[in-house]
């Protein structure tokens, strides 16, 4: 019975975390629909690029900054260079006659630490954050400044296309990216959605507040933000473009150190906050968001072990641990000559198996206390 219990509650678990909230959200949207005012407006805006050695993209992130739909005389746009040792520093003073300012950080500080200091030296008043290699839409700006209108709302989020080497959508990546997306867009609508796009996010100056060098910024910036009586909120229209890291090794090192760094955000931070019946909505969704998928490695190891005990009792268990087994084969296998429908299958098993196991490495890179602070780019 014992087995029985973990095994079903295991995978509950698991279903809830990537299905279930999903679906709860949409069923409480109707009933707590709380619309965002957006209006057509044009504020002072900051764009801060972070960059460190960036010299192969940070030429091509000017140019689509300096072609966005904004008007110009409205748009501050700044590369915060985290003690770059290439010529990144070097092309963008280049571009400083069209008005593009650096402002070098000595000393590989991390992009934490160099927001700090460039967010004071921001002429806008709403501050964009923003990567070197994230392409952005032409009215990226536009669709995420609409927003603050609505004057409670603090902080708004775009969402990011990852693309594969041949220049498509990367499928895989791109089936848990929409399925984000979904998520944060049932979270905006009836509150608050749970952290922001680290590339493509913005929110009013005057509510930034110093952080940690380890915090991770797309995280902590929006809870700040709620913290202070505001809203996050997701804005479709507004995405940017990324190419996913051509080394697996690198994807698989960037999401332990994601979740390395929300789960000290987590733990670390001071969340007192969320006890107030006003932050009881918002409490749900970041246990249901974060902490109810960094959980998932965890239930997955179970469901695993328990149906293994429970081979020998009935032959559904055995049917079962067959498609567990399977699962975990077409997440290893290599792709070979497949159908197109097959190859997709998995991709998605294998961004599935890889992305939990570095949130379980993730987990235990914080037990032994090790800080993320310094990033390299992923090309």
């Amino acid at each position: 019975m014992i087995a029985v219990l973990l095994f079903w509650t295991s995978l509950a678990a698991i279903v809830y975390a990537y299905i279930g909230y999903p679906l709860v959200l949409t069923v409480l949207s109707p009933f707590l629909s709380k619309p965002v005012q957006k209006r057509s407006l044009t504020p002072s805006v900051t764009l801060i690029v972070s960059a460190y050695n960036e010299e192969k993209a940070i030429e091509e992130k000017i140019r689509n900054s300096l072609a966005l739909d904004y008007p110009r005389e409205m748009l501050d746009i700044m590369v915060v260079s985290d003690g770059s040792s290439d010529r990144t520093d070097e092309i963008v003073r280049a571009w400083s006659p069209s008005g593009v300012r650096l402002l070098r950080v000595e000393g590989r500080v991390g992009k934490t630490a160099c927001l700090n200091r460039a967010v004071p030296e921001a002429r806008g008043e709403i501050v964009v954050f923003s990567d070197a290699n994230s392409v952005y839409d032409r009215n990226a700006l536009k669709e995420m400044v609409a927003n603050f209108a609505d004057p409670g709302v603090g902080c708004v989020t775009g969402h990011t296309k990852y693309l594969g080497g041949n220049g498509t959508v990367d499928q895989s990546i791109g089936i848990y990216a929409q399925l984000e997306k979904l998520t944060k867009r049932r979270e905006s609508a009836i509150g608050s959605c749970i952290g922001a796009d680290g590339a493509i996010f913005a929110i009013r100056k005057e509510l930034y507040r110093p952080l940690k060098g380890t915090d991770i910024n797309d995280f902590v910036i929006p809870l700040n933000v709620v913290r202070q009586g505001y809203r996050t909120v997701f804005e479709e229209g507004a995405w940017c473009v990324e190419e996913t890291a051509k080394e697996p090794e690198r994807e698989f090192s960037r999401q332990v150190r994601i979740t390395n760094r929300t789960l000290r955000a987590i733990f670390k931070k001071k969340l007192g906050f969320l006890s107030s019946p006003e932050h009881t909505l918002f409490s749900f969704e970041l246990l249901s968001h974060k902490v109810a998928k960094f959980l998932v490695p965890l239930f997955l190891t179970s469901a695993l072990v328990s149906n293994l005990a429970l081979t020998g009792a009935q032959g559904f268990y055995r049917l079962l641990i067959l498609l567990q087994a399977g699962f975990y084969a077409l997440a290893v296998l290599e792709r070979g000559f497949v159908s197109a429908l097959l190859e997709k299958v998995m991709s998605a098993c294998r961004t599935f198996a890889v992305v939990n196991a570095a949130i379980l490495n993730g987990w235990i890179t914080y037990a032994r206390g090790r800080d993320f602070t310094t990033w390299k780019p992923h090309r």
